[in-house]
């Protein structure tokens, strides 16, 4: 072969190799996303993922379409996703809420570790403890004091059974002694609304959700259930200041269907955790009351893995079932 010959051979077996590579990897993406979130309009999820897609459609110009499908404590919305092909078109918001979900709803379809792979841990938020304003408890103390004086005639919402605002009801009644009744609802507004007019007494609601109520005067917030108290509300006392080992905490990441590509979720890994540590969005993210996080795929994984075995153990202990 000649000298030509075997140039032009290597150049077009080189061209063989680009455009394999090309072809392994198109362009992404080049149509809208689908990002399933399990909770209602207006809860903390839906907030949170309007953010995180009016902040993504400046970097790639492409819509990501937020769809809300809320029942069952985000069961159904794992189900929706996991119908969906693996194409990177499908994103599901993954949540403290249906993590605990899968551990206490019967007849569960889907394994969250087996059948959805890690994108990115966007944040973590405490939920807030709210009572109506006609509740004559005005601290933790004085509901502990009232709840035990009338057991079970208190009520509280939550934004489903199994939810993790149900589990932090239920862990508060556990760790205090008392007995409340708990009200499921299908999502956080509605548990909202019906505590403001005083359809149930109480409630819990991510921050996110609760800041408006608060800021409007029209709920008290009590405590919030983080270990710490939360910036954004910082007068607000932690339940655990009055509750020994009192804590639950919410939480907002992004999965994809298990067999999406691999340079897919790589990324939309590497944008989200680039853009919840841009200043300016971050801060966007502090003030809905979010600790940012901003987390790789591998951090994302070793983080579920140690919420799921925490939330095993706190459902075991604190007796969370169906029927709570």
């Amino acid at each position: 072969m000649s000298v030509g010959r075997a140039l032009a051979a290597g150049a077009m077996f080189s061209w063989v190799l680009v455009a394999a590579a090309g072809a392994a990897e198109p362009t992404y993406p080049d149509k809208p996303i689908r990002l399933i979130i399990g909770s209602a309009p207006g809860s903390g999820p839906d907030i949170i993922s309007r953010v995180m897609a009016e902040r993504l459609y400046k970097s790639w110009n492409q819509r990501i379409v937020v769809d809300a499908r809320p029942g069952a404590a985000g069961a159904i919305s794992a189900e929706l996703a996991l119908r969906a092909a693996p194409d990177g078109y499908t994103w599901m918001m993954l949540t403290s809420q249906l993590l605990v979900a899968s551990h206490v709803l019967p007849n569960i379809k889907f394994d969250l570790a087996r059948d959805f792979a890690s994108i990115s841990l966007i944040g973590t938020v405490p939920f807030v403890l709210l009572v109506n304003q006609q509740t004559p408890a005005k601290t933790i103390a004085e509901l502990i004091a009232l709840a035990k004086k009338n057991p079970g005639k208190l009520r509280y919402g939550s934004a489903g059974t199994g939810a993790s605002e149900h589990l932090s009801g239920v862990l508060f009644t556990h760790l205090t002694g008392t007995q409340m009744l708990h009200v499921p609802y299908k999502g956080v507004p509605q548990a909202i609304a019906d505590t403001i007019a005083n359809e149930v007494q109480l409630t819990y609601a991510v921050l996110p959700a609760a800041i408006p109520s608060i800021q409007g005067g029209r709920l008290k917030a009590l405590g919030v259930t983080s270990r710490q108290r939360a910036p954004l509300i910082a007068d607000v006392p932690s339940i655990s200041e009055v509750v020994p080992g009192y804590e639950t905490l919410g939480w907002y990441s992004i999965v994809a269907p298990t067999g999406t590509p691999e340079f897919v979720l790589a990324k939309v890994s590497a944008e989200a955790a680039k853009a919840v540590k841009e200043p300016e969005f971050g801060e966007q993210l502090k003030g809905l009351g979010l600790a940012v996080v901003g987390s790789t795929r591998a951090e994302l994984d070793a983080f579920r893995r140690d919420q799921t075995r925490r939330i095993a153990e706190l459902v075991k202990v604190s007796g969370a079932t169906v029927s709570n």
